[in-house]
């Protein structure tokens, strides 16, 4: 029998936003966060954005409504290095662990089987993007097997 993981890890930018910069969100960003919210009993904020710029960004994205209000307080992962080695995720273990991520290289060597690849969101930032509900109905068939 398949694990079907527990905490979802997410990328910020180029996934959620476009960047820390434009910090434009991604259609159906909210939806795709309260839905996750019901899918997963942790979700985890993984990024190579530092903690205090990401609250930040996460502040102003809830006062524009495009994000619930939890996502304030989502918990953020402090990492370090090249990668984003899932065993920085405190009291998690890897296999317990899926990451949205648009980027290949930061996958950590041995946790490609916890990857999940979102299409890039980019430049001109398409309002009929369909990246986070793409990676919605991918994140449901998982937790359902």
């Amino acid at each position: 029998m398949k694990k079907i993981p527990t905490v979802l890890a997410l990328d910020l930018e180029g996934t959620l936003i476009s960047n820390a910069m434009s910090q434009i969100p991604r259609p159906g960003l909210h939806d795709f966060l309260n839905r996750c919210a019901l899918l997963f009993p942790r979700i985890v904020m993984f990024t190579t954005v530092e903690e205090d710029q990401f609250r930040q960004i996460a502040r102003l994205l809830v006062a524009e409504s495009v994000v619930p209000d939890w996502f304030l307080d989502i918990e953020y992962v402090n990492w370090q290095g090249e990668t984003k080695n899932l065993e920085f995720v405190p009291a998690a273990l890897v296999s317990d662990i899926v990451l949205v991520d648009d980027f290949e290289k930061y996958l950590h060597p041995g946790q490609e089987a916890q990857w999940m690849q979102i299409d890039f969101f980019d430049y001109p930032y398409p309002d009929d993007d369909t990246g986070l509900s793409s990676m919605l109905q991918k994140l449901e068939m998982l937790v359902a097997s």
